[in-house]
């Protein structure tokens, strides 16, 4: 039996990652790069970035009110191995031994409480490292004379354990074409080329991203907030890798818009367009977004898995969502702009 598809959700093909700035916007944009020194099925160095930066109403020169860089050393089963923060953040170090995963964020919780509660960039970093370390390992895949032997059809060697991961999520729900017979997933992922996130005629779009052509994974969001008489958001996420023959692909990308009311700051509309994803089921999870609406932007990250949980949602739309949660600390400095202004 397969899953029954919506026909009026397919992906809509690769997006316009990044817009030109807007004036009177606040943007937030975060990295996190994969990449084995050692080789795969050694340690995964990750290095993220992320910044928060200010363009103000009156075309003034724009502002960076926060930025911080982050550096993890990850095993292969996901273990933090080390870690480090610039600007340094000594209670870091709670976090050596932790594995990327869902229980990760009660160890955020106890580990960085500041971070949170403050909705820095740092944070946004740290709580991507779930995501992060589970979808890095794709980049090998567009690889073939990289790969380890559990990549290539055919191979003699056994294979590491597989997770059964039938009912995690919309691509994997019951019947799904990703699923083997025993729950596994199946290797049959659809990549899309992409543009690069950085624009050639905004050096400031971004905040500072290395070129990297070797093997690697990169995981890419951006949030844009604007302050009208409603709360604007538009924003983006994307996991890509550099390909043998040169440009980029990409295995997962959403594009979000949304609203939320000034005062009580409530979500008053949500709308994910998926862009690019791995497999025919996937984009069917779009179509629950709207469950969200009326939450406080401030309590998304818990709403979002109590009421997308399952096959209802999609582990990277989900986390896209839940980095809304920021929205209000985005929106904060465009209040003062406009107060300063006398808008």
């Amino acid at each position: 039996m397969t899953a029954e598809l919506s026909i009026e959700r397919v992906v809509s093909g690769p997006g316009e990652a990044t817009p030109p700035r807007r004036q009177g916007s606040v943007r937030r944009t975060a990295t996190i790069d994969s990449r084995w020194p050692d080789g795969f099925g050694r340690q995964v160095r990750m290095v993220g970035r992320a910044r928060d930066l200010l363009t103000p109403a009156d075309g003034s020169a724009p502002r960076v009110l926060s930025e911080d860089v982050l550096y993890v050393g990850a095993a292969m089963d996901r273990t933090i191995e080390d870690i480090r923060s610039e600007p340094e953040r000594p209670s870091l170090q709670q976090l050596v031994g932790c594995r990327g995963g869902g229980r990760l964020r009660g160890a955020l919780a106890q580990a960085v409480p500041d971070e949170l509660a403050a909705g820095t960039p740092l944070y946004l970093l740290l709580d991507d490292l779930s995501g992060a370390t589970l979808v890095a390992g794709f980049a090998y895949s567009q690889w073939p004379d990289e790969q380890s032997y559990w990549w290539q059809e055919g191979a003699e060697k056994p294979k590491p354990p597989q997770r059964r991961m039938e009912g995690i999520c919309a691509g994997f729900r019951p019947g799904a074409s990703s699923l083997n017979p025993d729950g596994t997933s199946r290797f049959i992922h659809d990549v899309r080329a992409v543009e690069p996130v950085q624009r050639a005629d905004d050096p400031l779009a971004w905040h500072h991203i290395e070129d990297v052509d070797e093997v690697s994974m990169r995981r890419a969001r951006r949030i844009d907030v604007c302050l009208t008489d409603v709360i604007e958001i538009d924003s983006m996420f994307q996991d890509s890798c550099p390909v043998p023959a040169g440009g980029r692909v990409a295995v997962h990308e959403y594009g979000l818009r949304a609203t939320a009311d000034p005062l009580d700051l409530t979500l008053l509309s949500v709308q994910a367009d998926p862009h690019v994803l791995p497999y025919r089921e996937c984009p069917m999870a779009a179509d629950n977004v709207e469950r969200l609406i009326g939450t406080p932007l401030t309590q998304l990250r818990e709403v979002v898995l109590e009421r997308l949980k399952g096959t209802l949602g999609c582990t990277h739309l989900n986390d896209a969502l839940r980095a809304l949660a920021e929205v209000p600390v985005l929106a904060e400095p465009l209040r003062d702009e406009a107060s300063r202004l006398g808008l």
